[in-house]
């Protein structure tokens, strides 16, 4: 073992103190869904229920749009280990046109969500609710697609603080107007849905005028242009951004659409899946702070062509989020009863509850470690195979066993979730089988030149 950390070690070091900021502001995303919950949840089990579903369905949103925000982040790493930094301004520029025609069509699709709630056979007081939260998260969409831009650029060149920041600043400033809102002026869910517009409008104006008037960001802005946008380019970034999306949706999609089957069985197993769900999805991002910084060391040694100790920063992050989740894993099956009370007082909710942290508490370490994979792999450039790969996992065997043994025989929905804890098993072998094709091929061919 002594011997296994030497080895090492120096990767340890440098992938925490890249990754730290990147796990902070990945958390932001979701201690975003975490606030209101707890906030809107000690009024009721029906906003309660409102928020989880309203959430749910955003975060397919949500995802895609940090995937595909985050075609520029590999491409910007591998640009700077070669050392070309005036390429990565015009890559910048190219990504903003990319990520606001984004936003502003994924603005209208989750508005169209919204006014479509009562299609889904929820229960119509949490359906109404939740259209009135979903709209709010609209308006939220566009200036959170700004935030991601530059977030992803400037963690791109290894700056990974900045955006931490701003991250929490951003979410105090949305648990305090949340309160606030909710329960000083009796808002309800608008208040919430109010806190969060302004938290993430404030996010992306902070970012982008850090990014746009910081000295050290200076010399490679010098080629930053929205005139000079060319196809080629923009056909590049979207090639690496529209795959890491699918990925990302593909995985976020199958426990929202798991959200809606739960919705079908009552309002007290929705909210209880909200809990466990939000308490899972803090670990996940934090997990993918992981990812996003083994994503720019692999693009940074594969841009100086040292795969060796490509593979070696790779396996460290894979050390890194095994101990991560497993210590998440204790935490949920020890204080399985007390986490969702700070969420709600209902016995019955909690009760459900506390079940499912002891299934979430099963998933952690795959769910780590295939999400450090796919960081991985997109640092390598490599996303089209992993793309097959999570859509044959959560979709083709997670939701269809989730449906049968909740809905089918009968299990609920617990069946519901040892159905997605089989998918990310899949997943997580998968994509490790895959690092390892692909490093040890590149190794091979290095050794043989």
């Amino acid at each position: 073992m002594k011997k296994l950390y030497t080895k090492y070690k120096p990767h340890y070091k440098d992938n925490f103190h890249l990754a730290y900021p990147v796990v902070i502001s990945q958390l932001g995303h979701t201690l975003v869904g975490l606030s209101d919950s707890i906030i809107i949840g000690h009024t009721g089990k029906v906003p309660l229920a409102a928020v989880a579903l309203g959430t749910s369905l955003f975060t397919i949103f949500m995802v895609t749009g940090i995937g595909i925000s985050y075609g520029l982040t590999p491409l910007i790493a591998q640009e700077n280990g070669r050392g070309n930094r005036s390429i990565c301004g015009r890559l910048l520029a190219h990504s903003f046109v990319i990520n606001m025609i984004t936003g502003i069509v994924l603005f209208g699709l989750i508005l169209l969500t919204a006014h479509n709630l009562f299609r889904m056979d929820q229960s119509p007081d949490v359906a109404a609710q939740a259209k009135v939260f979903l709209q709010y998260l609209a308006y939220s969409f566009i200036p959170l697609m700004v935030f991601l831009t530059f977030k992803q650029f400037a963690e791109g060149l290894g700056f990974t603080k900045q955006a931490m920041n701003i991250s929490i600043l951003g979410n105090v400033l949305n648990i305090v107007l949340g309160i606030t809102l909710v329960y000083g002026f009796d808002m309800g869910i608008v208040g919430v849905g109010i806190a969060t517009f302004t938290d993430r409008l404030l996010m992306g104006i902070t970012m982008a005028w850090y990014v746009l008037r910081s000295q050290r960001f200076k010399e490679y802005l010098q080629t930053f242009n929205l005139r000079e946008i060319q196809a080629a380019t923009l056909k590049k970034i979207a090639g690496m951004g529209v795959p890491v999306a699918l990925q990302y949706v593909f995985e976020v999609s199958a426990f929202s659409g798991a959200a809606i089957m739960v919705g079908w069985i009552g309002p007290a197993e929705l909210a209880a899946h909200q809990i466990a769900l939000s308490l899972a999805a803090m670990t996940y991002m934090m997990a993918s702070g992981i990812s996003a910084a083994a994503g720019i060391r692999s693009g940074n040694n594969l841009g100086r062509g040292n795969f060796m100790e490509l593979r070696r920063s790779a396996i460290a992050s894979y050390h890194m989020v095994l101990v991560l989740m497993g210590c998440a894993a204790v935490f949920f099956m020890v204080f399985k009863q007390i986490l969702p009370s700070f969420y709600i007082q209902d016995p019955t909710v909690i009760h459900i509850a506390s079940g499912l942290l002891v299934i979430a508490a099963f998933f952690q370490l795959f769910d780590g470690t295939q999400v450090v994979g796919l960081g991985v792999l997109r640092g390598l450039g490599d996303v089209k195979a992993p793309t097959i790969i999570t859509m044959l996992a959560y979709w083709g065997l997670g939701i269809p066993v989730g449906y049968v043994l909740g809905i089918k025989l009968n299990y609920g929905v617990y069946g519901v979730w040892w159905g997605l804890l089989l998918g990310l098993l899949v997943a997580s072998v998968l994509l490790f089988f895959r690092f390892q094709s692909i490093t040890r091929r590149l190794e091979q061919q290095q050794e043989k030149v």
